[in-house]
């Protein structure tokens, strides 16, 4: 009996995780339809591809079903044309009762392209050979270049109809000037004599001081480096004395924020409304060195505290 409960209580929680899970509309194949055409599709439904008229199934699954993530997976089904067009497109009513031209062929595709040519100093990445080793119409290759170079054009190319391949990319050889360091801030690298294409160097910022922007830099295909953090500076409070809020706490200024904060924090002064007695807070925030304190806010000195009271200390005003 135990186990029984056991599983029933395995598929109970299961089904508690997943329920409400769909999948929505899935990826579009170009050239193809589903069967079935619906803005979700609920866990374990299938669907099945059909290719367009005049065009057949190549490669990859016709039949795809939802899973318990709602997540289709990835589809790599392609359908090519089955035949094409050989002649004039275009035919016209002539005088004599005769139709112009010669009526054109539709030829079943047979279409082959070559072993693609290498852009010098590049690789093929992907490239899926059909039997025999040939490459045939609208089968796609994938470049990349070796290190140090970038590639410039397309990064596929496409076995077109005419048996050729699309336009073959170029890889050049791609290098930055020596990096520069940031104000305020360091440069972590390598010591080396050149940097090349897709090489990287990282940033910091002196103690106190807040890294703005990507912590890396990268060496572009222009030959330039993307662009640098800055470092952003602390803020000092500008009163001898004040109770505010920081990060939730009331705390002194003159003991607690000797050294100020640092740049995007904020803190609450505390001001006084003269007509209802109360106490309220303005927030101020430090913008890379730049504090401004709120015009209500009164520093109140040594000999005035004997008489004043401090506004943190007054009955907080009604929102």
């Amino acid at each position: 009996a135990m186990p029984t409960v056991l599983f029933l209580w395995i598929v109970t929680l299961a089904h508690c995780a997943f329920a409400g899970r769909v999948c929505h509309k899935p990826p579009e194949v170009p050239f193809a339809t589903v069967n079935v055409d619906k803005r979700v599709y609920e866990v374990g439904e299938e669907i099945t591809y059909t290719c367009d008229p005049g065009y057949s199934h190549q490669s990859g699954s016709r039949k795809y079903i939802c899973p318990l993530s709602g997540k289709w997976p990835t589809n790599r089904m392609r359908c090519i044309r089955k035949y094409i067009l050989h002649g004039t497109d275009t035919s016209q009513c002539m005088a004599d009762g005769q139709w112009s031209g010669k009526l054109p062929e539709c030829q079943r595709m047979s279409v082959t392209c070559p072993p693609p040519s290498l852009p010098e100093f590049g690789v093929i990445s992907y490239h899926k050979l059909m039997p025999g080793n040939e490459s045939v119409f609208q089968d796609i290759i994938r470049f990349e270049c070796l290190p140090s170079f970038a590639l410039f054009g397309n990064e596929t190319a496409t076995c077109m109809a005419n048996g050729n391949w699309s336009d073959i990319p170029e890889c050049r050889y791609v290098k930055c000037p020596h990096p520069t360091g940031i104000e305020n801030g360091f440069i972590n690298f390598e010591v080396r004599r050149t940097y090349h294409y897709m090489d990287s160097v990282d940033f910091g910022c002196q103690p106190r001081y807040v890294l703005e922007g990507p912590r890396e830099s990268r060496c572009e295909k222009t030959g330039s480096w993307s662009i640098k953090p800055t470092c952003k500076a602390p803020c000092k409070i500008p009163v001898k004395k004040a109770t505010v809020l920081y990060n939730g706490w009331k705390i002194k200024v003159q003991n607690d924020l000797k050294e100020g904060i640092q740049h995007a924090e904020t803190i609450f002064f505390f001001c006084k409304n003269e007509r209802k007695k109360c106490g309220y807070t303005i927030p101020t925030q430090c913008i890379n060195g730049q504090l401004t304190v709120p015009s209500c806010f009164e520093e109140i000195g040594m000999i005035a505290s004997i008489w004043k009271t401090d506004p943190a200390d007054l009955t907080p005003c009604d929102p």
